[in-house]
């Protein structure tokens, strides 16, 4: 599928996303946050030097206790991004989180991830939280409800540290977060 076409599918599947109305109480919040965090990896550029090999997947790692179940693997179960296959890995801790790609923090660390995060650079991965408070911590992207609508935040100060490259595309269906937070 060509680069216009995935671009027009994910603005289109996130004006979908937030019309419908996905409510925190339901379980499919974590479906519709999965799908974002497969589409993520579809609108940011990673370094080579991300990959230890040529053919090495792409792994979307859980940090914590896991609050998708299957849904995350289903949604990316047979699926590859930037011709990588999609791997994901359930984390109990930090150690191999540099390890990951993108890196979705669970609420079960909230204790840490102030520390952890001032102390970790993730130069190369893509880290992502629905714990208030995660943007501030160093956090590149944080999940949050408008209404009954899941919606993302991207913290461009934090992002700007990184070896990332985000999609012009993806910041503009994003709220928007400046300033130096840590």
């Amino acid at each position: 599928m060509c680069l216009r076409v995935r671009a027009t599918w994910f603005l289109l599947t996130a004006s979908l996303v937030c019309a419908t109305g996905v409510g925190a109480q339901s379980s499919g919040e974590y479906d519709v946050k999965a799908a974002y965090l497969y589409n993520f990896a579809k609108f940011v550029e990673w370094p080579p030097e991300a990959f230890p090999s040529p053919d090495a997947p792409f792994a979307i790692c859980v940090l914590g206790q896991d609050p998708f179940g299957r849904g995350l693997d289903d949604i990316v179960q047979g699926e590859r991004v930037h011709d990588r296959p999609l791997v994901v890995r359930r984390l109990a801790g930090w150690d191999d989180a540099e390890l990951c790609h993108i890196l979705f923090v669970s609420a079960s660390v909230r204790e840490d991830f102030d520390q952890l995060l001032g102390s970790h650079t993730f130069r190369r991965t893509l880290t992502v939280s629905d714990v208030p408070g995660f943007l501030t911590a160093g956090g590149h992207i944080g999940f949050f409800l408008e209404g009954s609508s899941v919606r993302f935040a991207i913290h461009r100060g934090n992002v700007a540290r990184t070896d990332l490259q985000i999609s012009s595309k993806l910041m503009r269906v994003a709220r928007l977060e400046d300033g130096d937070a840590r």
